[in-house]
C-alpha cells in the first residue's frame, strides 16, 4: 500500500506542477485595456484555455492525492509530492522557453535532495486513522494566526517577495486540507454513507477553496520559481509536523538529529541561492 501511495503522490505532484505552469502562463498574459476595465482584466485570465486546463489538472491531482492519503501516512505522501519542484522546473522550461541556469537547477535539486534525505532519515511510519477534535483546535488556531500574518505582510510586498510569502501561507492551507481529507477518509473507511455527516469534509472544502484562491494571488504576485519552493516544501515540512502532532506518526530522532538538521540546512541554503537567481526575478517570463 505504501508503494501505491507513493506512485499516486508522484502523479499528483506531476498534475500540480502542470497546473501551476499553465495557470502562471494564463495569469501572465494580461493586456492593457480601456479605462474602467481593470477588474475585468483581472478576471480575464480565468477564461483562458491554459487556466481551465490547469484547473482541470488540479482536480485530477487532488483525486490522486486523496487516494494516496487513504493508503499511506500523511508524513510520507505530502513530502513525496516535493517532486513537484522538479516537474515544475522541467515544464516551466518547456512552456516559457527560457531554460533555467545551472544555479537555478542546483537550487531546485538541492531543495529536493535535502528534503529527501531528511525524510529518509526521519522515516515517518505508523499513525492513527482519525484525529481527536481537540487536536484540531489546538493546531488550527496558531496556524490560522500565522497564515493571517503572512497574508497581511505579503500584500505589503512586491514581486518575488510577495509570491514567496503568499506561497508560504498557501502551503499552510494545503497541508491542513490534506490532513483534513485524510481524517475524513479515516472516519468513513467503513463506508461512504456517513461521508457528508462529518464536519471535516466541509472544513476541508472551505480551507481547500480558500487556499486555491490564495494560490491564484500567489501566482499573479511574482515568478513561478519564487512561489513554488515555498508552496511545495512548506506544504511537505508542515505535513510531517501535522502527521506527528495530529496522527501520531513516528519520526526517527536520536543520532539522526544532526544529519536531519544538515538536510534542513541544505534546503535553507538552496532557498537563499534561489532567491538571488535570475529566474526568481521573473526575467524568464517577461516575453509572455
Amino acid at each position: 500500500m505504501i508503494i501505491l501511495s507513493v506512485v499516486l503522490a508522484l502523479l499528483a505532484a506531476l498534475g500540480n506542477a502542470g497546473a501551476s505552469v499553465l495557470q502562471r502562463r494564463a495569469a501572465a498574459v494580461d493586456r492593457p485595456g480601456p479605462p474602467g476595465s481593470h477588474l475585468r482584466g483581472k478576471l480575464e485570465f480565468i477564461r483562458r484555455p491554459a487556466w481551465r486546463w490547469g484547473a482541470g489538472l488540479l482536480v485530477v491531482s487532488g483525486l490522486a492525492q486523496a487516494v494516496a492519503l487513504a493508503t499511506g501516512p500523511l508524513a510520507v505522501v505530502q513530502p513525496v509530492m516535493t517532486t513537484e519542484l522538479l516537474f515544475t522546473l522541467v515544464l516551466a522550461a518547456i512552456v516559457f522557453r527560457r531554460p533555467p541556469g545551472v544555479r537555478t537547477w542546483g537550487a531546485f535539486l538541492g531543495m529536493a535532495l535535502g528534503l529527501a534525505v531528511f525524510l529518509l532519515l526521519a522515516s515517518p511510519t505508523g499513525g492513527l486513522e482519525t484525529v481527536p477534535s481537540r487536536r484540531w483546535l489546538l493546531s488550527a488556531v496558531p496556524a490560522a494566526a500565522v497564515s493571517t500574518v503572512l497574508i497581511v505582510v505579503g500584500m505589503r510586498l512586491l514581486g518575488s517577495a510577495r509570491a514567496a510569502v503568499l506561497g508560504s501561507a498557501t502551503a499552510i492551507g494545503f497541508s491542513f486540507t490534506a490532513a483534513l481529507i485524510k481524517d475524513t477518509l479515516g472516519l468513513v473507511s467503513g463506508g461512504v454513507e456517513g461521508l457528508f455527516a462529518t464536519w471535516q469534509i466541509y472544513t476541508a472544502a472551505a480551507v481547500g477553496l480558500s487556499s486555491f484562491l490564495l494560490l491564484q494571488a500567489t501566482l499573479r504576485a511574482g515568478s513561478l520559481a519564487a512561489s513554488q519552493p515555498a508552496l511545495t516544501l512548506g506544504d511537505s515540512l508542515l505535513s510531517v509536523i501535522l502527521g506527528v502532532v495530529l496522527f501520531e506518526e513516528q519520526i526517527e530522532l536520536g543520532w539522526r538529529v544532526l544529519p536531519e538538521a544538515a538536510a534542513l540546512g541544505l534546503i535553507a541554503l538552496a532557498s537563499v541561492h534561489l532567491s538571488s537567481s535570475p529566474v526568481v526575478s521573473g526575467k524568464e517570463e517577461q516575453r509572455w
